[in-house]
């Protein structure tokens, strides 16, 4: 591994899935999370879209952080575009220093 954080994601069928994560966000007290499917060759992620998966974290009954998913669309498409901004900005700056 290259040293991504990475995290297992199970979907509402039981499914495995690896992610790594991208950014973490935190607005009015709450922590979103950014995270991109795990792809081992690069050339992939040059191959078409990219899915980004946007989760809220929380802390269960135990103290373990658990990543859930944004329950309302407009609080999900506001979290989503604020870290698609973050990014183009990151994108940004990194083609200005080349």
């Amino acid at each position: 591994m290259d040293g991504a954080d990475l995290y297992t994601l199970v979907d509402e069928e039981g499914n495995e899935k690896l992610f790594e994560l991208v950014d973490i966000l935190e607005e009015n007290g709450q922590v979103y999370f950014a995270l991109i499917p795990h792809i081992e060759d690069p050339a992939e992620l040059l191959e078409g879209e990219v899915e980004l998966v946007v989760l809220n974290a929380k802390t269960d009954a135990d103290g373990n952080e658990v990543l859930e998913p944004i329950e309302s669309d407009e609080e999900y498409d506001r979290i989503a575009e604020a870290f698609l901004d973050r990014l183009n900005e990151d994108e940004d700056e990194a083609e200005e220093t080349e």
